[in-house]
């Protein structure tokens, strides 16, 4: 996956892929930590057959994420989890341009209407509530996992269906070997999403988690509750819905953890050899 531009634990387990470089396939809770050649897709495979796999994505006007949606879906469409049933929900605020757009390919998308939001905050303090509210509406009756990526992404290779479990959450490209005193947590400590500077495990990217339904509900209900405690406090964490959604994952630790290869930006980052690129 491509971004289109605009003290770990001893006891952890180790690998070390061919060019002797050392990542953690290991959470220090056991949960595992994905990297390309730490699995085998023909058995993961199986127990999925059956398995409905709903995408979201939002293509609205501010940040204007319509002009990535068509090449999002080109590269979805071709490499995620080929072979399985993936339902494309699109939550829109320009339904008649995201038509116009799937019509034109072809695609079979559910585009669902959200409000029209005058600025990319509101955007963002809503953002996990539109997922909450349409998972209880509709997704949970429709598919069995859910995964939640931004628009302004490509898929670059296969990705498939060893990134899902209950909950899971992709350590940031830009953090993932830096110590935890270093992350960009919320500090304020009126903010429901204050980490204190002694305690974190991982820093996780904003623009892909995923799980169960019923677990990305839980999710993004408890993080839209804590933004709007916030808000009736005129309080806003600096990092928006992603600084709560690091909060949650510390406090509800995640039953998988992707690699930043899942979501590597080679335009705003230099990618390590080791690395493969999704």
């Amino acid at each position: 996956m491509e971004v289109i531009p605009d003290s770990v634990e001893s006891q952890c387990a180790l690998l070390r892929p061919q060019r002797q470089t050392v990542v953690l396939v290991t959470t220090p809770w056991f949960s595992p930590i994905i990297w390309d050649g730490t699995f085998d897709s023909a058995i993961l495979d199986t127990p999925f057959r059956n398995t409905t796999i709903g995408l979201t994505v939002f293509a609205i006007r501010n940040p204007n994420y319509i002009v990535f949606l068509k090449l999002f879906l080109e590269t979805a469409d071709k490499y995620f989890i080929v072979g399985h049933k993936v339902n494309y929900y699109v939550f829109t605020d320009l339904p008649t341009e995201v038509l116009h757009i799937l019509l034109q390919e072809g695609w079979q998308v559910v585009d669902l209407e959200v409000c029209n939001y005058p600025c990319w905050q509101g955007v963002s303090m809503h953002y996990m509530e539109m997922i909450s509210n349409f998972s209880k509406k509709c997704f949970l009756n429709e598919v069995d996992y859910l995964v939640c990526l931004d628009a302004d992404m490509m898929l670059s290779d296969h990705l498939g269906v060893e990134i899902l479990f209950s909950l899971f959450g992709t350590l940031h490209p830009g953090f993932y070997v830096a110590d935890h005193q270093a992350f960009t947590y919320e500090r304020c400590s009126l903010s429901q999403a204050r980490i204190p500077r002694d305690e974190g495990d991982f820093y996780y990217a904003g623009g892909f988690f995923g799980g169960s339904v019923l677990e990305v509900h839980r999710l993004t209900k408890a993080c839209h509750q804590a933004m709007m405690v916030d808000h009736a406090n005129h309080i806003e964490a600096e990092w928006h819905d992603k600084s709560h959604l690091n909060k949650y994952l510390l406090c509800h630790k995640p039953t998988k953890v992707l690699s930043p290869e899942h979501l590597w930006g080679d335009r705003m980052l230099c990618r390590p050899p080791f690395l493969r690129k999704l």
